[in-house]
């Protein structure tokens, strides 16, 4: 079984590309936008604030961009889509929110990923990387986007994880080698 998944998420990934030096705030940034408008484009009722906060000493590693652009893209969509659940229940004085920070660490890069939407139930956390596994309902989610976004970054030599509290959001965190 757990060749088969293997199989399907590098199926469902495509072509892969080659390694080279990106500028992770450019990708960073442009990628975050790609996401806000498509939510957008989906809903056009759907507003929230998205702030950055971009490290200048992050610079440039040696990444495969149309892999982990695919990673940022997949955690702002499904912050949005928090956040969208949370605007539906019309709680008062909420103001949905997205940052998306970039720092250089020693000799890593961090990527984080935060928003106050729903959050993810403890007893869930452990699972939200595994294959097929969706908090979505039915029709809403795969369950591959996390599991196709933890094995990208293990092919970039990174981590992958997630704090959340229910209610209050989640912050996703990814840790990648600084190469270059």
């Amino acid at each position: 079984a757990e060749s088969i998944v293997k199989g399907m998420l590098q199926h469902s990934r495509g072509k892969t590309g080659e390694f080279e030096e990106v500028d992770i705030n450019n990708m960073v940034r442009e990628y975050v936008n790609l996401a806000y408008h498509g939510m957008k484009a989906k809903d056009k009722s759907f507003s929230t604030d998205i702030r950055t906060q971009l490290d200048p000493a992050v610079g440039k590693a040696s990444i495969i961009p149309q892999d982990l652009s695919r990673v940022v893209l997949n955690i702002v969509n499904n912050a949005c889509y928090a956040l969208d659940e949370k605007i539906r229940r019309k709680l008062p004085g909420f103001k949905p929110e997205v940052l998306v920070s970039t720092c250089k660490l020693n000799d890593k890069i961090e990527i984080r990923i935060k928003d106050n939407g729903t959050g993810i139930p403890d007893h869930v956390i452990e699972k939200i990387f595994d294959p097929f596994f969706t908090t979505k309902p039915t029709g809403k989610g795969t369950g591959l986007g996390l599991a196709i976004a933890k094995e990208i970054v293990l092919n970039h030599g990174g981590r992958i994880w997630a704090e959340s509290t229910l209610g209050q959001g989640s912050t996703f965190y990814v840790a990648l080698p600084k190469c270059a």
